[in-house]
């Protein structure tokens, strides 16, 4: 088996990777070698959006992408949405997501705020159907998706009176 190493920028930080296997994925260098577990490994097919990320501010699933290929990148994580400061101050849509009760079990959780926060920075008030399109590639077995759109108005509705995310938003909007 063939180990490389290579660096990871996660979250504006540097992350050596000493004897990555060539072919691992991105989500298994991020959980088990960077130790960012925010990004969940379900189907391991791109199916579910539970281990979505932002790779050079496109929304990816981890899965699918090798890790060595995302050297040299800007890959940012749930866990980049927190305060750097103090990472127990979250994000405005991770808020926006305890406020309106669209956290059950957890998993689909991170894949559905990075799809949401990646939709907001391009679309400040996208439509439902924007909404829905948006999180089409996340699948969630608790929620029925309800509480997930009423935790997204909250969200939109925070970012236009001003309370913007947290200074680690990739957004680059400030509360």
């Amino acid at each position: 088996m063939s180990t490389q190493g290579y660096t990871l920028r996660v979250n504006g930080t540097e992350h050596e990777v000493v004897e990555g296997w060539i072919g691992e994925s991105l989500l298994f260098a991020l959980r088990e070698r960077v130790g960012m577990p925010g990004a969940k490994a379900g189907c391991e097919e791109g199916e579910c959006g539970s281990c979505s990320v932002l790779l050079d501010g496109e929304l990816v699933c981890a899965c699918l992408v090798q890790a060595a290929s995302a050297a040299g990148r800007e890959i940012v994580t749930v866990e980049g949405f927190a305060d750097p400061t103090d990472p127990t101050v979250l994000g405005d849509v991770q808020r926006a997501f305890v406020d309106a009760g669209a956290v059950q079990c957890g998993f689909c959780t991170p894949g559905l705020i990075m799809a949401i926060d990646h939709l907001l920075a391009r679309d400040p008030d996208p439509s439902d159907l924007d909404v829905r399109e948006a999180i089409s590639g996340n699948l969630c077995r608790c929620t029925g998706y309800g509480r997930v759109l009423d935790a997204v108005a909250v969200a939109v509705s925070r970012r236009a009176a001003g309370a913007g995310s947290t200074p680690g938003s990739p957004a680059g909007t400030s509360s």
